[in-house]
């Protein structure tokens, strides 16, 4: 043990390293023990060294599986430069320069060989690993070979067999993110025997997770400037599609003076490599990129990460998020979250899991088609069969059509090309400059490769072209373009997609092996991920304590930096960058009140932008449509912006005086449609009543000064003058006629209680030591009732029993103000109580009641006679209406 610990401290100072990070020992010792195992370490915790150091302490190759293919050069130069023999081996080099890697891993070396998992696909490669003797493999991003996982790649699932065909030697599984489903499913695919697990942990104590709720793409740029505004250094950007990237580059070169760069599958490999190497050399400082972008890049110096869209899971939102400080300095990571992010996702999940009609129509399709093999792209299967599913849809048959047995698809670098030379010239070479030396190169074996056949079509492979003119395949083909300018040359490229060969015409499709059964289950589960993150999101939890519970993290705690756990606290997390918030006045303190009580009053029935219209004054068709006009807090907050309103209104909700919730929209009839209303929580509640103050409100200082320049003083109150009055005894009830409330209007229409803020001032005029809304009195039980709430909802609001609300009723018929008896009882309690009108209180009256049924009191009845007697001895007309 004293010789394997002096060998490890020895092999650590190779690396240029003093001492190991938590639990690399222990991994290490494992693996220098040829015991399999598998490795959970977050990003940035020193994966790489687990097998790196006993890579350079035993003989042999150690062959790293890793699909980061951006980042294998740079890891092979940084262990070359400490003298370790390493290499890679990937498409990214010529094909003689493959060749003469293999034949030197084959000869003992190096220590070190990376490559992709496609390798495994190269017959080439899997001969020349007959001769060499494979001592470690390792495989990077280990979660890859689950179809549990959330980024599952076909050709990892391949390395079982592989470990099986190298005759099972000591294997390392390392990941960052890993669920306990996940990790089980790693050491089963890639057959590990009593491998030892490790988890170091998930935690990232220097990331900073917030989540900026946002109904659309307005508030999410306000909120993403604000990110970029508070956060200097670099950072990624991660947007859902190619067309949402482009769209928040384009915005953030008009509205930031940062310089922005743009990555997704839609670019060329030069470009993605151009706009990489500009990224990383600090030419670029924000990158916008799908989900294409990150994985290998080695920049340790992000300083943020923001997700305008939603992930599809948790796990693709820590690795991506994780990408963050990687140096170990305080870094962001925010999610602008919104509800209609999740239809991309739910999008996403679709097309990876199509149904089994669309399957079947694939399937039909291609057995009436007598090409072999049958050339058609996705889009074109898609138009042909006139189906709704996008053309990744159409790839996932193809997929299912191929592992059931059914079809094979072809790689698409065995598409042969075609070439025609339409000259009887010996050689066409003296038609080149001499100083054309690719395009002579090109030609002289095309023409050995026609040979005899002048005038004709030929076919052939373009990379074994390419091999024999020693070029790769991105410089034979500018060669041949520039050759096709020659009217004496044809070209037909090959065909882009992946062929298709029937392996069977004659199978029905019902006895095809598919399981749709697991298939719909495993759908679920992925549904049940997304589900996740929108629970992560609306979480009131530490946000990193929400993650580390998904991953069953033994260590788990709460993080104390997150937006939950220190919601003022971003200014120190980031060395003092961003400005501490002003302190709230009254001002905000109105229109947070203003706000909670126009939520409440509609009972969450609409929408964040609908509220906001309407405590804006909004004349839209559709405020006027659900007669939102007609409510109390209709123009209250009608001196602020729409913006400025949506802002306080998500500030709000991050602090959990507001919730949003995913409701279905029945009127829309389709089952996906939904629409996040906005709803008061208990905590609001208690802020609206006065009862406690709106503690871990985060707004701008440029809007806390705003709301309170505008709001400072009551003439902001326009459309509530009556409540400025001293006396409620001069405060009357809205003049329309009322209906019982559940019959009134429909839901989102319920009108609720007058602005808690406005009435405020009548406290504050004669309590000038009370720095909220005074203890409430039978006004405010009064108050509600008379906007509509019912007897339940005034209890609850209230937080008073039965007895004080009949007796807060009864004082406010005493001092003029109208109480309708259908506040209290029902149409069938009214039937039984009108006949007693003509009596009045007394002992007989008593005793009459203790008759009638249980939930009819004493105290109801003698109201409801005080009620009639105060309106001229009839009954309330809204009962009248309803009988």
């Amino acid at each position: 043990m004293t010789a394997v610990r002096e060998n490890l401290e020895e092999g650590l100072l190779r690396f240029g390293l003093r001492e190991f990070r938590p639990g690399q020992r222990a991994v290490i010792e494992t693996v220098l023990a040829q015991q399999d195992c598998l490795c959970i370490m977050p990003t940035g915790g020193g994966k790489s060294l687990c097998y790196q150091l006993p890579a350079v302490l035993r003989p042999g190759v150690t062959l790293v599986v890793s699909p980061l293919i951006a980042l294998m050069k740079d890891q092979v130069d940084s262990l070359r430069a400490h003298g370790v023999a390493a290499t890679f081996i990937n498409s990214v080099l010529t094909l003689s320069e493959q060749r003469q890697r293999l034949e030197q891993m084959a000869a003992g070396a190096f220590d070190l060989v990376y490559i992709a998992p496609e390798r495994l696909r190269n017959p080439r490669f899997m001969e020349a690993l007959r001769g060499t003797k494979v001592e470690l493999l390792a495989v990077d991003e280990a979660h890859c070979i689950s179809e549990w996982g959330h980024d599952f790649r076909p050709d990892y699932a391949r390395l079982g067999q592989f470990r099986e065909r190298l005759g099972f030697p000591p294997t390392i599984a390392l990941t960052a993110t890993a669920t306990p489903d996940v990790r089980s499913d790693i050491e089963k695919q890639l057959r590990l025997k009593d491998a030892e697990v490790f988890i170091t942990g998930f935690a990232r104590t220097n990331l900073r997770f917030e989540v900026f709720e946002s109904a659309g793409g307005r508030e999410k740029n306000n909120s993403l400037l604000r990110v970029l505004a508070e956060t200097p250094g670099a950072g990624i950007v991660y947007a859902s599609t190619r067309k949402k990237c482009e769209e928040v580059m384009e915005f953030l070169q008009q509205e930031t003076k940062r310089k922005v760069g743009l990555y997704h599958a839609g670019l060329t490999p030069e470009q993605r490599r151009q706009v990489q190497d500009r990224f990383m050399g600090g030419e670029v400082d924000v990158i916008v990129a799908t989900n294409a972008f990150g994985m290998g890049i080695d920049k340790a110096e992000l300083r943020f990460v923001v997700h305008y869209n939603m992930p599809g899971t948790l796990e693709a939102y820590y690795q991506e998020a994780g990408r963050a400080g990687r140096d170990g300095k305080s870094s962001r990571c925010a999610m602008l979250f919104s509800f209609s992010d999740r239809y991309v996702q739910e999008f996403f999940i679709d097309m990876r899991y199509p149904a089994r009609d669309t399957v079947r129509q694939v399937y039909s399709y291609l057995c009436s088609l007598k090409e072999d093999p049958i050339e058609i792209t996705l889009q074109e299967l898609k138009d042909r069969l006139g189906l709704s599913t996008g053309a990744e849809g159409i790839g996932a048959c193809e997929q299912l059509l191929e592992k059931c047995g059914a079809i094979d698809r072809l790689a698409s670098q065995n598409n042969m090309a075609s070439v025609k030379l339409d000259s009887d010239l010996p050689t066409m070479l003296d038609l080149l400059p001499r100083d054309a030396k690719r395009q002579r190169k090109v030609l002289r074996v095309i023409e050995r490769e026609v040979g005899e056949r002048r005038f004709e079509w030929v076919f052939f492979q373009p990379q074994q072209l390419a091999a024999k003119a020693d070029l790769d395949r991105d410089a034979f083909n500018r060669a041949l373009r520039e050759l096709m300018k020659l009217d004496s040359i044809d070209y037909v490229p090959p065909f882009r997609g992946r062929a298709i060969r029937m392996l069977t015409r004659e199978t029905p499709f019902d006895k095809l092996d598919i399981d749709f059964a697991e298939l719909e289950r495993r759908k679920q589960a992925e549904v049940a991920k997304l589900e996740r993150v929108i629970t992560y999101a609306t979480s009131r939890r530490c946000r990193q304590l929400e993650i580390l519970d998904y991953f069953g993290d033994p260590d788990r705690k709460e993080c104390g930096s997150c937006d939950h756990c220190s919601p003022n606290g971003l200014a120190e997390f980031i060395d003092g960058h961003a400005k501490e918030q002003d302190e709230i006045g009254e001002g905000t303190l109105e229109a947070v009140r203003i706000s909670l009580s126009g939520a409440a009053r509609t009972n969450g029935r609409i929408g964040k932008l609908l509220l906001a219209k309407m405590l804006g004054g909004s004349a839209a068709a559709q405020v006027k449509k659900l007669q939102l006009h007609r409510l109390s807090t209709f123009g209250l907050l009608r001196d602020l912006t729409q913006t400025e309103i949506a802002d306080l209104l998500d500030a709000m909700i991050a602090c959990g005086l507001l919730k949003q919730k995913e409701t279905f929209n029945k009127a829309k009839k389709q089952k996906k449609f939904r629409t996040p209303t906005v709803n008061i929580t208990a905590l609001g509640t208690e802020v609206m009543l006065g009862q406690r103050g709106p503690d871990g409100l985060r707004l701008a200082p440029e809007l806390v000064r705003r709301l309170d320049a505008r709001l400072r003083s009551p003439k902001s109150l326009v459309a509530q003058p009556a409540l400025e009055q001293s006396s409620p005894d001069s405060i009357s009830p809205r003049e329309p006629q009322r209906e019982e409330p559940s019959r009134q209007h429909p839901p989102e229409e319920m009108p609720a209680p007058k602005s808690v803020a406005a009435s405020a001032k009548i406290a504050q005029s004669t309590n000038d030591a009370a720095p909220f809304i005074p203890k409430p009195t039978h006004f405010w039980t009064w108050r509600l009732f008379a906007d509509g709430f019912t007897f339940d909802e005034c209890l609850a609001v209230r937080r008073l029993d039965e007895e004080t609300v009949i007796s807060h009723l009864a004082r406010s018929v005493d001092e003029g103000l109208s109480v309708q008896p259908n506040w209290f009882l029902t149409n069938e309690q009214l039937m039984l109580v009108e006949p007693l009108a003509e009596l009045a209180p007394s002992d007989r009256l008593r005793a009459i009641v203790a008759e009638l049924p249980d939930s009819i009191r004493y105290e109801h009845v003698a109201l409801y006679l005080k009620c009639i007697t105060a309106t001229g001895n009839e009954a309330s007309p809204a009962y009248r209406s309803e009988s």
